[in-house]
Order: C-alpha cells, then structure tokens, then sequence
C-alpha cells in the first residue's frame, strides 16, 4: 500500500488544525498595546499547542520516512492520531480564554496524553507491518524512552492541575521541550540504510 497518500493527507489535516487553532486568536477591540494584555493567556496556550502540533508533524513525517509499508490497519491507526490531534484547538482555546483554571489545563492534558496514546498505536502498527521487511524505523526507536517518559509526565500533569495549574503547565512544556531537542536517529538509520543500498 502506497504511503504517499496518507502522509499528504496527514499534512493538510495538520495544517487545517493549526489554521482553525490561530483562527481563535481574537483581535482586540483597543488599538494601544495595554489591548493586547488579556490576550497573552490565549497566545501562550497558542504557542504550546503550536510547538505540539510542529512536533507531531515533524516526528510524523520522519516516522513515514523510515517506513517500508503500510496496510489498513496504519490508516486507522493514523485517523486515531489525527482525531486527537484535531482536539488540540478546542482545549487550547478553552484553557486560555479560561486563564488557566484547573479543569481546561487538565483537560488539555487529557488530549496531549491521548495524543501521545495514538502516536504510539500508530508507530506499533506500522513497526508490526514492517514485519519481513528491514526497518530502520524499529532499529531507530528501540525502546521508544521517549514516548514512554511523555506519558508518565501527561499521566503526573493532569491531577497536579487541580493542585496548581503552573504545575501542569511547566510538565506540559517540559515534555514538549524533550521533544524539541533534535532526535537524529531515525535519519541516521535512513543515511546507514541509503549508503548500503547498490547503485542503479
């Protein structure tokens, strides 16, 4: 099955979250800057939720990069991802019009650890259709420290919401931070891979 498709599907579905997300970003009616000041919860939850959705996008991609095939069960498998991610949004616009009260940032961490839930069901899809075929992407993800490390953060986040909401907020940017650091492994293996293969 051709993966082209899916991952240019997968690519307008994420551009199309993040429109409709910056689309909730209201103008003020004041045109002095002391206007913008009740607008910065907003535009903070905008930009984390914007860094997530840059993540998913990037790893997305380099995932499919490393893919040899997929069967029906990945495209399932990447609409689960694509529904939770589709959410993002809704919280982000809650949890900042909101002020960050307890219940949107939980809320919103509810979506990020569902976000992280479905990224892994896609990658163990796609690692189990790989099966017969050499893979990169299973020798670059070993024990995948990473995504297992997200969601216990997301898992610790959501009920120290109701303790104190900076606490979320500073785990919740602390995973996306994790993330943020350059992961070359997945491209290495594909470099490794290329320089193995015959010349045409």
């Amino acid at each position: 099955m051709n993966k082209t498709r899916l991952e240019a599907f997968s690519d307008g579905v994420i551009a199309i979250i993040i429109t409709i997300m910056v689309l909730e970003l209201r103008p003020p009616h004041g045109a002095d800057w002391s206007a913008l000041r009740p607008l910065i919860p907003s535009f903070l939850s905008y930009l984390l939720s914007f860094v997530y959705l840059g993540i998913y996008w990037n790893n997305h991609h380099h995932m499919l990069q490393a893919t040899r095939r997929i069967n029906g069960a990945t495209l399932w498998a990447n609409l689960h991802l694509l529904f939770w991610l589709s959410l993002v949004p809704f919280v982000t616009s809650w949890m900042g019009e909101n002020h960050y009260e307890a219940v949107p940032t939980a809320a919103y961490g509810v979506v990020l650890f569902c976000c992280a839930i479905s990224y892994t069901i896609l990658l163990r899809t796609i690692l189990a259709a790989q099966r017969g075929v050499s893979s990169p992407l299973a020798a670059a993800v070993g024990d995948d420290r990473k995504g297992k490390l997200s969601l216990l953060v997301y898992a610790t986040a959501i009920p120290l919401a109701f303790v104190h909401q900076s606490i979320a907020h500073v785990l919740y940017a602390v995973v996306a931070l994790i993330w943020l650091v350059p992961d070359t492994r997945i491209e290495s293996r594909l470099q490794d891979a290329a320089g193995h293969e015959p010349a045409a």
